[in-house]
């Protein structure tokens, strides 16, 4: 059963698949009680909220016997980092430049499902794909896809880094896999690029200062002292992934929908100060752009038009310091003293 599971898997569009039993990773609750106490997870409050769950996939769903991991990659064809060279374009991040992954992964998870379901009739299932309290990257090393890296993502020997996870909890007993253990040795790339040194040690985030997290999950204004370290990235952040070694050994990308649109793969940070709602929701449809709404969207855009060294940007930020939203009337503000600064 297993391996027809991982043969059908692979058909429709996975790269790799690993089981684990759902008390695989005994420790994950300890972990995310300390990483949560420290306040690490910042307003990030759904980590806590929804703990005991996110900590013990047993106690999710109790009926289930199995994990099965997936991994689905969407390897860029184009370099993820000479776009930081572009001060007066938009950085996005390589995962949100296609198609929403949230709606590709589930999609394929249930086709995959609906067979295993077929095969099995008296199988039950339930499918995830990021948005449920689930720690995806500790299941996924321990049913061998890879390992999480000391910039904590995963990645594998065989994958590099640039791919999403999708999870399938069932009823069916099938055999574990042998748990990833990690490969990084004393590469320490990942945390040498970090802009904004967010990573406290090996294996450690501390996601108040992930430009990741502070432009998709932070509301509000952005530190000052963090502001200026964003550079032009508007929406999530690639360093640490794109210098992995590792990813000599990435799997190509096989969903055309993941490829960059071209609207998206470095705009005219400019064009994009000028976004309404209206807007702005039409240009991302169907983009994971889109969850984190307008404003926090322009006000991105305006710390980067601050960052641009660039003082003929300021027209395009002047008319955001009367905006309705605070943070984004702050964020203009702050890029156009910073853009005075440099042309004096």
């Amino acid at each position: 059963m297993k391996a027809r599971l991982i043969a059908f898997a692979q058909e429709v569009g996975f790269a790799k698949v690993g089981v684990c039993t759902p008390d695989a990773v005994p420790q994950m609750a300890a972990r995310l009680a300390a990483f949560v106490e420290e306040g690490r997870h910042g307003q990030m409050g759904w980590m806590a909220e929804r703990m005991a769950w996110r900590g013990d996939p047993a106690a999710l769903w109790p009926a289930a016997k199995s994990v099965i991991m997936l991994a689905e990659p969407y390897t860029p064809d184009h370099d993820p980092m000479a776009v930081l060279e572009k001060r007066d374009r938009a950085a996005i991040s390589v995962y949100a430049q296609g198609r929403d992954y949230h709606d590709v992964v589930k999609k394929r998870l249930k086709h995959l499902g609906r067979w295993l379901i077929d095969q099995v009739p008296d199988a039950e299932i339930k499918v995830f794909v990021d948005t449920a309290p689930v720690m995806e990257k500790p299941l996924a090393q321990a049913a061998g896809l890879g390992w999480q890296g000391k910039h904590t993502n995963l990645l594998g020997r065989d994958l590099g880094n640039w791919f999403f996870l999708g999870a399938i909890f069932t009823t069916l007993a099938l055999e574990p896999d042998q748990p990833e253990e990690s490969h990084c040795g004393s590469c320490t790339a990942c945390l040498d690029i970090c802009p904004t040194a967010a990573f406290p040690a090996p294996y450690q985030l501390d996601a108040r200062r992930c430009i990741s997290y502070l432009t998709i999950e932070h509301k509000g204004p952005v530190d000052p002292d963090l502001r200026a370290l964003m550079g032009n990235r508007i929406y999530g952040c690639d360093d640490c992934l794109a210098v992995c070694p590792w990813n000599k050994f990435a799997v190509t990308g096989r969903d055309a929908r993941y490829a960059a649109r071209d609207d998206l793969l470095a705009p005219p940070l400019a064009e994009l100060a000028g976004l309404d709602d209206t807007g702005f929701r039409a240009r991302f449809s169907g983009s994971p752009i889109k969850r984190i709404g307008r404003h926090r969207f322009v006000r991105n855009v305006a710390y980067a038009i601050g960052n641009s060294g660039d003082p003929a940007l300021a027209a395009a930020v002047s008319p955001l310091v009367d905006d309705p939203d605070p943070a984004v009337a702050d964020a203009a503000r702050w890029a156009i003293l910073r853009l005075k600064e440099v042309s004096r």
